[in-house]
């Protein structure tokens, strides 16, 4: 069994009469993003500044790769500490500083390194978080993307084994709040680090979480993934899921899974049990998107085929949700594979269409002369009937998977 990277062993932690933590039981495994969730001063913050180490429980132990803290050394105990570091939520980056001057900071203040090894490191995570043209500048001086990345740049300078995040995406809008997130995201996959988020943006934050933990009256209620809190039985995860029932998936407009589970359930439910049904999960390589011209662009490309799968399949009385962050699940009642894939074929034709256009629109960046990428559609459709598991169904569609419609733009766009 793998050994968690940081554990609690029934943590209790008082103020006064108030108990905060009440015997918390918590893994937290190595290069991986779990998130925390709960109620508005359920404990998340006081839970975070135990990992820390900026307070120690009442009672029980805080273990680190298997050794409880306490009975750490003093050098084992700073060997722990410089393996952690925090982004907090304002960023809290200097205006007096320029940005060079706020990611050397950590380093000026905990290491010994010299003036050149500074700079060396600081030039280095500069160029990998493509910030080398804002190196000069003032916070002030930057968009509020700009200003995430470069406290993203501080906390990783110190090639931290573990980043907090605090809050990360609090007061942002839909688009903006996902490209933060795909930014952790694809810099924790970069650098390899441990991922630990506090966060209320639900269910957005899910989208890029490994492991899901809900802090509840004192106690870790749950621990596993988003799927399994979905299924599970129990009548504080009921509680803490219909709080967010009526919770839409802003960026796309599609409803949360709670409300697409439920319309499945009633929609479907009434029906004989016989009935055939279609599932398909479309996606795109939104990740190569990402990577080549930023992560608005790939938000871009995810609504506009949210778009066209509804405005296609919607009239049809398909209705879908955002499986993954990347993936489309459309549910298509009263149809057969065959007839199904027929539609799916027609709508891979219209999208090319359609989307060559939108493409060059959206994908604002200056191609050069003879270089290309490709765009992919692909779908996973099988059928079933209306009693049939919804997870199941979305399992065999996944591996039926396959490229529907190609095309690849440059100077030009063309369907292949």
């Amino acid at each position: 069994m793998e050994t968690p990277l940081i554990e609690f062993r029934e943590v209790t932690k008082r103020f006064g009469e108030k108990t905060i933590l009440d015997k918390a039981d918590l893994s937290i495994y190595e290069n991986r993003i779990t998130t925390i969730i709960g109620k508005s001063g359920s404990g998340k913050s006081v839970l975070i500044k135990h990992i820390i180490g900026l307070l120690s429980p009442d009672e029980g132990n805080i273990l680190f790769r298997g050794k409880p803290v306490h009975e750490m050394k003093k050098k084992e105990w700073e060997g722990y500490r410089s393996k952690i570091s925090y982004m907090f939520q304002n960023n809290a980056l200097f205006d007096s500083m320029t940005v060079f001057e706020n990611i050397a900071l950590p380093l000026r203040q905990t290491t010994n390194l010299k003036k050149k090894e500074i700079n060396s490191k600081v030039m280095s995570r500069l160029e990998q978080m493509e910030l080398t043209d804002a190196a000069k500048k003032y916070p002030a001086e930057l968009s509020g993307g700009m200003q995430k990345r470069v406290a993203l740049a501080r906390a990783l300078v110190t090639d931290p084994a573990i980043v907090l995040f605090d809050e990360p995406t609090t007061s942002q809008d839909p688009i903006r709040r996902n490209i933060i997130l795909s930014m952790i995201a694809h810099y924790r996959k970069k650098f390899g680090f441990t991922a630990i988020l506090i966060s209320h943006d639900i269910p957005d934050v899910f989208f890029i979480s490994d492991r899901i933990l809900l802090l509840w009256e004192g106690k870790i209620a749950f621990s596993g993934t988003y799927d399994e809190l979905s299924k599970l039985n129990h009548p504080l995860i009921d509680e803490f899921l219909k709080s967010i029932e009526g919770l839409k998936d802003e960026l796309t407009g599609l409803p949360s899974k709670e409300m697409f589970r439920s319309r499945y359930a009633m929609t479907l439910g009434r029906e004989q049990l016989d009935t055939k049904i279609t599932a398909v999960v479309f996606s795109s390589n939104l990740t190569f998107i990402s990577n080549l011209f930023g992560p608005q662009a790939a938000i871009e490309m995810l609504r506009t085929l949210v778009e066209y799968v509804n405005e296609y399949f919607g009239p049809l009385g398909g209705f879908s949700v955002r499986h993954k962050r990347d993936e489309i699940l459309t549910i298509l009642p009263h149809m057969g594979l065959e007839k199904a894939d027929q539609l799916v074929h027609d709508f891979a034709k219209e999208i090319e269409k359609k989307s060559l256009t939108r493409v060059r629109e959206l994908l604002n960046k200056e191609i050069k002369d003879g270089e290309f990428f490709e765009i992919f559609l692909n779908a996973g459709m099988t059928e079933g009937v209306t009693d049939d598991d919804i997870e199941q169904l979305m399992e065999k569609a996944e591996m039926n998977k396959k490229i529907i419609a190609k095309y690849r733009c440059g100077k030009e766009c063309d369907s292949k």
